[in-house]
């Protein structure tokens, strides 16, 4: 059994990665099903993984926002999606064993509990993966928001950013063939360059209570375990 690095984890999950292709807005169940096998790999480890999940691959508030929506509303349905995404990886992860809860930030309590931050600390040391869903509960913040919110909430010692691109750039890798990798970052390059790495919110939180944040890339079979246990992969920002 290797070493630990870590006790308590924040796992960030887009929406995006659980699609296959730009063009279906759905959930890829091979995909789900190879990140469900990851992060048991890791818990069996006796690392305590809570995870914040995105819905971008059923919708985006900004998106709709831009065509007309009401901003609020957009976010809310976006915050929906999230809780769909989040009750799909639950079942992927029970499935093999492993308990697991959901806890919203938006009410639906058939399908959720509500985000409590002492119950949701009590199901990480009895070893359940907490999936936390619904993003802040509010409009106008982005689930990387969230993330650092509920990472600062629970005591995480660090946050992992699971990306389809296998770290930061100084430009975007896939339009640049000669764009650059960052092994390692400082809060403020990623705001002072624009990286669009994480909101700058959630930059700034990280910042501001020194909670480091690996990027990565989810593609990768193992990448998640990896991450998890502490090996070197993507980029750090600190």
């Amino acid at each position: 059994m290797p070493e630990l690095k870590y006790k308590r984890v924040l796992l960030k999950i887009s929406g995006e990665s659980l699609k296959n292709g730009k063009e279906d807005n759905s959930i890829d169940f091979e995909i789900l099903d190879r990140i469900g096998g990851e992060i048991k790999q890791a818990s069996e480890f006796g690392v305590e993984i809570a995870i914040v999940i995105g819905g971008g691959n059923f919708w985006r508030g900004a998106l709709a926002s831009s065509l007309g929506m009401e901003r609020a509303a957009a976010d809310y349905v976006g915050m929906i999606a999230t809780v769909m995404n989040a009750v799909a990886l639950q079942d992927s992860l029970e499935k093999r064993g492993v308990f697991t809860r959901v806890q919203s930030a938006i009410t639906m309590q058939e399908v959720a509990e509500p985000f409590i931050r002492r119950r949701a600390v009590r199901h990480l040391e009895k070893k359940r993966v907490v999936i936390f869903a619904g993003g802040t509960g509010n409009p106008y913040f982005s689930t990387d928001t969230a993330a650092a919110l509920r990472a600062l909430e629970i005591n995480a010692e660090i946050i992992f950013k699971a990306t389809k691109v296998d770290g930061v750039y100084d430009k975007d890798p896939v339009k640049f063939k000669d764009a650059v990798k960052y092994d390692a970052l400082s809060y403020l390059d990623v705001i002072k360059n624009s990286l669009k790495v994480l909101d700058l919110t959630a930059t700034t939180l990280c910042m501001d209570n020194k909670i480091p944040i690996v990027v990565f890339d989810i593609t990768k079979n193992g990448n998640i375990k990896k991450a998890i246990l502490g090996e070197k992969i993507g980029t750090l920002i600190s």
